[in-house]
């Protein structure tokens, strides 16, 4: 009794299976044949074109994502910075030496010596301050005649060595005009140029860390230059001549001079 049983199982399970794979090759069929009908193919389209559009937002979103977890990297290297400013600041005023503090009014109450009697105490002049070094900004030299012959004439093209030379001049500037704002004190800056110094600190990367480059916005914010084909091209030729190079990342090429 339990064999037949047990066989009779079995033959339910095996035709249950197969009744499931028969009813999945009969909804594919109808799901590829729904593809042929016109009423369907607009509906399709339009998921087609939701998928596409999703796509492109999860892309975006990813850029994104990296673009602040740099601004992350960024701020976490300011602030440890600023801790370290902070414990020199504070190690410095703990530890002021004993001939720079000036003696309370009770101390000198209670040295009651004669006026002929006290020593002439002759007032260090106060030391002059050292002049404040100038800091140097790295800018590019132009090219010159026979660097410009000796380029490739794929690479030279239509283009000219003054055409080239404005462009070096043009980057030279927006390098000088950034790093004047990056190097002066914060609290002495109007708003537009501590809103451009925020945006100076948002385009360092670690890679960029102790050199002079710019963005395609410094180009525009300092210069007249137009950022076009003719521009990159140019580009092109300083990256050959070690005039300049390249550093990419998320939506900004950056031009470190080399």
């Amino acid at each position: 009794m339990r064999m037949a049983e047990m066989v009779s199982s079995g033959l339910e399970d095996l035709s249950l299976h197969i009744n499931t794979k028969i009813s999945n090759v009969k909804r594919t069929l109808q799901l590829r044949n729904a593809g042929e009908e016109p009423s369907f193919k607009s509906t399709l389209g339009e998921i087609k074109h939701e998928i596409l559009l999703v796509n492109d937002l999860l892309n975006k979103m990813e850029m994104e994502v990296k673009h602040h977890k740099e601004l992350k990297d960024l701020l976490k290297e300011l602030q440890k910075s600023a801790e370290s400013h902070e414990m020199e600041a504070r190690h410095l005023s703990e530890n002021i030496p004993f001939c720079l503090l000036k003696p309370t009014q009770s101390c000198a109450a209670g040295l009651t010596v004669k006026r002929e009697e006290q020593p002439e105490v002759v007032e260090p002049k106060p030391a002059k301050k050292p002049p404040k070094e100038s800091r140097l900004i790295k800018e590019a030299s132009l090219i010159t005649a026979e660097e410009f012959e000796s380029l490739p004439a794929y690479m030279k093209g239509r283009l000219t060595c003054d055409q080239i030379n404005a462009v070096v001049k043009g980057i030279n500037k927006a390098v000088a005009d950034k790093y004047k704002i990056l190097h002066q004190p914060l609290k002495s800056m109007k708003a537009a140029a501590r809103k451009l110094y925020y945006r100076f600190l948002e385009d360092e990367t670690a890679d960029s860390k102790g050199t002079f480059f710019v963005v395609e916005a410094d180009i525009g914010e300092f210069t007249q230059l137009k950022v076009d084909k003719r521009f990159h091209a140019i580009v092109t030729v300083l990256r050959h001549c070690h005039r300049v190079r390249e550093i990419r990342g998320v939506g900004r090429v950056r031009y470190v001079i080399s």
